[in-house]
């Protein structure tokens, strides 16, 4: 629970490189996560070239982060593993939490950078990373050794629970 508590968006970073195993360990959480008739439609794609990372950071004007981080996690889910296909971005940020809650656990940091409803985003991140034709672009969520840390706030607010 400790991740929940003390998780905060982290948009700067360190100037270092993160190691794969930490990588690895992020996705194997990200793998964790539900999905729809537990098809796990998602694919993720490790960006740390800093050219790339600097034209995803184009992608929208809210991508800026991704430009200064080491790596990011560009989430995918293809379409043609859907067997809800209503399901496929529902499935996606569900393994976003898990990646930045793995992240915080980690001693690492990262922002989601919200890319899929909006179709020139998605295109355009689909563009730049080559994406095969059925797969369709959700997210990109630059990570890497936080540069300063924001502090949590307590977010829990009884008067939006309602008992029936």
């Amino acid at each position: 629970m400790e991740e929940i508590w003390s998780r905060v968006s982290v948009r700067r970073f360190e100037d270092r490189p993160v190691e794969r195993e930490k990588i690895e360990k992020v996705l194997y959480g990200a793998m964790q996560a539900p999905s729809a008739g537990d098809e796990e439609a998602w694919r993720f794609y490790i960006i740390e070239d800093r050219a790339l990372l600097k034209e995803l950071s184009k992608v929208s004007p809210y991508a800026s982060p991704a430009s200064s981080a080491p790596a990011a996690v560009a989430g995918v889910f293809d379409r043609k593993a859907l067997r809800f296909p209503e399901f496929g971005e529902i499935d996606c940020a569900m393994a976003s939490e898990n990646i930045l809650l793995a992240l915080e656990g980690l001693g690492l940091g990262g922002v989601m950078l919200g890319i899929a409803p909006i179709r020139e985003r998605m295109d355009k991140m689909h563009e730049l990373l080559h994406l095969p034709l059925q797969e369709e672009a959700f997210a990109i969520i630059p990570l890497g050794y936080p540069l300063g840390k924001g502090k949590s706030r307590n977010r829990f607010d009884r008067r939006k629970i309602h008992y029936l």
